[in-house]
């Protein structure tokens, strides 16, 4: 633990970093803020906090800079929550109100109003199929041998599959599977309907086994094929405006990670599994490419359960408490849009 005025400095050179990308200095610090004590004070404990692996001196001339661990004891311990000024409230309300009620539009522009807002890059991870619970399903008969099968979930997601049963089958047969289909599997998570043997539901109704066969595919196909989830992102361009990044060679390992979908959702896999904002910093991430990166994680939810995750992508010398109240927010108006509106 730090005692009190290692900790105020270290908070100091924190929050005069992230303002001004400068290696912070001790006649800066004294000049600049109250700190009480001389600037060879200052230098002194600003050594020790060093020597501690708080603070990184990135030149022998020059001033010191927060590491990892000093990021890390900022966020943990140091800094100050902040709440969203009333007009940011307002803005990101006033964008949901006014946002599609379909899933893939409504994933893209909370992406697009966080990454506007955040001046950094943004990504959210959509809520994958499986993960959705189902709302109800129709059975369409198209002719004796053919019909439609229509899944929809709790997010308004739907899948439809033509199919073949094999048997001579009536239109008021169908009608009276879905209505039963409807009653036993309402609630249920598309992952937990798919183990379920289907089929027998359907020979219960005393219904051909094609036709059992059909609606287990149906059901299948309601699912993505691949099993992975959608990532969407937007605001690479602010990294451009970031003096961390302007060394070509580092923005195109960022950009590469940007571009992969997969990459990025390894990234924040595990914050579903968080209560609110999370953050991870440099080496925290777990990859060399971007050790001059954090992100700031919140997940956002359904139903009660937790579906995806929001996510901001900048340097270390980012606003923590400020994105962290931003994640927070947009998070909550999504959840709330999620909840009230007819998603299709």
């Amino acid at each position: 633990m730090l005692d009190q005025r290692k900790a105020f400095i270290l908070a100091t050179v924190v929050y005069e970093y992230v303002a001004t990308a400068e290696p912070v200095g001790s006649v800066a610090l004294t000049q600049k803020y109250n700190l009480g004590v001389s600037s060879a004070t200052v230098r002194n404990e600003m050594a020790e906090l060093e020597a501690a692996g708080y603070l990184v001196q990135p030149h022998t001339s020059a001033g010191r800079v927060p590491s990892d661990a000093g990021y890390r004891t900022y966020v943990d311990q140091l800094m100050r929550p902040e709440t969203l000024p009333i007009d940011e409230q307002r803005h990101i309300r006033d964008e949901f109100r006014e946002a599609s009620r379909k899933l893939e539009e409504v994933i893209e522009d909370t992406t697009r109003l966080l990454g506007q807002l955040a001046k950094n890059v943004a990504f959210t991870v959509a809520p994958a199929r499986d993960s959705q619970t189902f709302r109800h399903a129709q059975l369409i008969w198209l002719s004796e041998r053919t019909g439609l099968a229509i899944i929809v979930t709790s997010l308004g997601v739907a899948a439809q599959r033509q199919f073949e049963h094999g048997a001579q089958i009536e239109a008021d047969d169908l009608t009276r599977l879905s209505n039963v289909l409807n009653a036993r599997l309402g609630g249920k998570t598309l992952r937990a309907i798919v183990a379920l043997d289907l089929a027998d539901i359907v020979r219960e109704q005393g219904l051909p086994e094609e036709l059992g066969h059909a609606v287990e595919a149906a059901f299948q196909s309601a699912l993505r094929s691949d099993g992975a989830p959608l990532v969407s992102s937007s605001g690479a361009q602010h990294l451009l405006d970031q003096p961390e990044f302007q060394d070509l060679r580092k923005l195109r390992s960022i950009l590469r990670i940007i571009e992969e979908q997969k990459s990025l959702y390894e990234l924040v896999a595990d914050s579903m599994a968080s209560e609110g904002p999370a953050v991870k910093i440099g080496h925290e991430l777990g990859s060399d490419e971007i050790t001059e990166c954090s992100i700031v994680t919140v997940p956002y939810g359904f139903g009660g359960e937790m579906v995806g995750v929001l996510a901001i992508l900048g340097p270390r010398r980012m606003p923590y408490a400020r994105l962290m109240a931003l994640a927070a927010g947009t998070a909550e108006s999504l959840n709330r849009h999620l909840a009230d509106a007819e998603i299709r």
